[in-house]
């Protein structure tokens, strides 16, 4: 079918490693989500130089893409600076990945602590010059805010990263499967957050949990958002954020059947 957007899928399908995911996404969807972790046991999954090189030959054949997500939610150290753990786990992750020349690098903030309504105006808008600072950090080591496209998370109003949108001029993550979590309707904050968006996350809810099936979500309100998509001509990734085989084929079942279904409107 004939998309505008590139259908993607994380690297946690099967239970294998970052290049047999690949191989599996391949001529499924048209990018892999590269979701990476590296512990301080040692534990890691960052591809190494050789799988960064196996990887792009795979790229080429297939056309495939990659988005990166960073590992921790950013936030700049004590004193300021740059030395906070999330800050160099993101520079480790984005040296080496950039030979992938990633689509994006999918950012959250830690914002945590502003988020009680006890929180004075004054630390809030600390926090928030903090954060387009670890924004214009990060940035510069992916080769331009364009580069880092910020995501929404659960449990954080729908608004709460305005004012850091405002004043940094990175991408945006739509994550819809959050927004349904937290109980609102995707649609008005989607349409808003189009122009500046490269990635949206899609995923359905089971028993309050997300990252499930989209086979779980009322089929109404899939073909709401997919519609959308298609009516503006949506042109970046749209990746399918679930972490099993089941969930990850339910979820292609369900768009396709929706997307035949999902109306070409003339742009508005």
């Amino acid at each position: 079918m004939d998309l505008p957007f590139r259908l993607g899928a994380t690297s946690y399908i099967i239970p294998a490693d970052l290049l047999a995911n690949a191989r599996y996404l391949a001529g499924r969807v048209q990018d892999m989500e590269l979701v990476l972790f590296d512990l301080e046991d040692g534990r890691s999954n960052l591809p190494t130089a050789a799988e960064v090189e196996a990887l792009n030959e795979l790229a080429g054949q297939s056309g495939l893409s990659f988005t990166v997500h960073l590992p921790l939610d950013l936030r700049l150290a004590e004193d300021g600076g740059a030395g906070h753990i999330s800050l160099e786990k993101a520079r480790k992750v984005i040296d080496c990945t950039r030979g992938l020349q990633p689509w994006a690098y999918v950012a959250h903030l830690d914002g945590r602590a502003v988020l009680s309504p006890a929180t004075t105006p004054a630390a809030l808008r600390r926090w928030q010059a903090e954060a387009v600072q670890a924004l214009e950090l990060v940035s510069a080591w992916a080769g331009g805010p364009r580069q880092v496209a910020l995501e929404n998370l659960e449990g954080y109003p729908p608004g709460f990263h305005a004012a850091v949108l405002a004043r940094s001029p990175v991408s945006r993550t739509v994550d819809i499967g959050h927004l349904w979590l937290d109980g609102h309707d995707p649609l008005p904050i989607l349409r808003a957050a189009l122009p500046r968006t490269r990635v949206i996350h899609l995923h359905g809810l089971q028993a309050g949990r997300d990252h499930r099936s989209l086979a779980q979500v009322p089929p109404a309100a899939l073909h709401a958002v997919l519609d959308e998509l298609l009516r503006t001509e949506y042109s970046g990734v749209l990746t399918l954020e679930m972490f099993s085989e089941e969930d990850f084929l339910g979820s292609l079942e369900a768009i396709s059947f929706i997307l035949p279904k999902a109306s070409r409107l003339p742009k508005s």
